[in-house]
């Protein structure tokens, strides 16, 4: 607390720890040191799902840190030394759901789902951080700046995010509790193999994710390769 009995404010804080030696951190620096070395999901339920590309396994996780659940969709079976077939993906409501083509992400689902399939064995983690980890509401107040002139990039950072918040240590943790040890991932996205890598698991090749653009995500599409480094091919 200040003098005063307010909140004591960050450079307040800073100030006091100096002054006294003492070592500060932030909440967010708390959580991240428990997602690198806490368990921090739980398996919460399990079934099976029919769908157009087969039958899954559908498991729920819950976790420790915040409300959200995520889920695995697991086809096949397979052993901790097979190099699984494997796609992280956001959930995106107005693209898997609704069909939007302001973006490629619910032909990105359908896409991995099928190649899973097609491979016989495989895992897809659907995972609870919409518009890239911002949530829904805020993914519609950047289509709004977007529809104003702004990148999707620019969109984030105009609200104050960064471009791609994500992390990628519960999903993680979910695939280790899955038994999966190694993996080819599928995704056009560089940092979410380093972000998994990050976190013990081993990402033996990057499996592209290749969507054919359409008149309403080309600048997207084309934001996502200049400004954030995937690759599309």
């Amino acid at each position: 607390m200040s003098e005063d009995g307010s909140m004591a404010r960050l450079p307040e804080l800073t100030r006091f720890a100096e002054k006294h030696r003492l070592k500060m951190c932030s909440v967010a620096s708390i959580i991240e040191y428990r997602r690198r070395h806490e368990k921090l999901v739980d398996r919460v339920a399990e079934t099976t799902i029919p769908t157009d590309f087969g039958e899954f396994r559908l498991v729920a996780y819950e976790t420790e840190i915040d409300d959200y659940h995520h889920l695995a969709l697991v086809y096949g079976d397979f052993g901790p030394d097979d190099d699984i077939l494997v796609r992280v993906h956001s959930e995106c409501l107005t693209g898997d759901v609704f069909g939007s083509h302001r973006c490629d992400c619910g032909d990105q689902l359908h896409e991995s789902l099928r190649m899973i399939a097609d491979e016989g064995h495989g895992v897809l983690l659907y995972m609870r951080q919409e518009g890239r980890g911002i949530g829904l509401v805020n993914k519609i107040r950047a289509y709004e700046l977007q529809d104003r002139g702004l990148d999707t990039v620019e969109a984030n950072e105009h609200l104050g995010f960064l471009p791609d918040p994500r992390e990628y240590g519960i999903g993680a943790q979910i695939l280790t509790d899955l038994g999966v040890k190694r993996m080819r991932l599928i995704t056009n996205n560089p940092s979410k193999r380093v972000g998994l890598e990050a976190h013990g698991l081993i990402v033996t090749d990057r499996v592209p994710l290749v969507i054919p653009p359409n008149a309403r995500n080309e600048r997207y599409l084309q934001t996502k390769k200049e400004k954030m480094g995937h690759l599309f091919a």
